[in-house]
């Protein structure tokens, strides 16, 4: 899939600088966000239209968050190669869509390893379902646009506004690059700490 519109996009973030206006952007290209936890509040907040992640699974969160978007009918819409028939025949059986966009910022592990935590509790900081989506988008990048930090919004605004809304295929996989560069980073910090305990 050379362009790829933008209709669907999945937002969970712990930096929410730039927040509202990128996904109020989104929304003024027609696209509808689903969020988790603290992001979905923040875009209520803004008066942005959202859905939760919990109405898309049909399941709430649980274990204090530590399960919210390990799920199917997040992972299928996020996996699906968008020109394979098989792919989208498995998606309309089990009544699962597609997203088209990707937005997530991991959990500050590096600021909980700084305030000097206790083991318990430092790795409660460790994101799970973020890097999963990250590295299933990255990996989908022919069928997803994933953005993986804050500082790329700009770039993606200028290019959807100049596409009317379509991400090339060139941008889809420059941050790809980006993404694997950063899950890879943020595990080989989680490995640092852990054996210097």
């Amino acid at each position: 899939m050379d362009h790829l519109p933008i209709r669907r996009a999945l937002i969970s973030v712990t930096d929410k600088s730039g927040l509202a206006e990128f996904c109020g952007f989104l929304v003024s290209l027609g696209a509808e966000l689903v969020s988790t936890g603290g992001t979905m509040k923040a875009l209520a907040a803004a008066g942005l239209p959202v859905t939760s992640v919990s109405e898309v699974t049909g399941f709430p969160e649980i274990m204090g968050g530590r399960v919210k978007t390990l799920h199917p009918a997040v992972h299928g819409g996020i996996l699906a190669d968008k020109d394979n028939p098989e792919h989208l025949k498995t998606l309309a059986e089990h009544k699962i869509k597609t997203f088209d966009l990707i937005c997530v910022n991991l959990y500050d592990f590096a600021e909980a390893a700084r305030k000097g935590l206790n083991l318990r509790a430092a790795i409660e900081e460790i994101d799970i379902g973020g890097p999963c989506m990250l590295r299933a988008s990255a990996k989908n990048f022919h069928s997803m646009l994933v953005v993986p930090g804050t500082e790329f919004y700009p770039r993606i605004m200028d290019e959807l506004k100049a596409s009317g809304g379509v991400a090339s295929l060139a941008l889809r996989q420059d941050m790809a690059v980006e993404t694997f560069a950063r899950t890879s980073q943020y595990d080989g910090m989680i490995a640092k700490y852990l054996g210097s305990r």
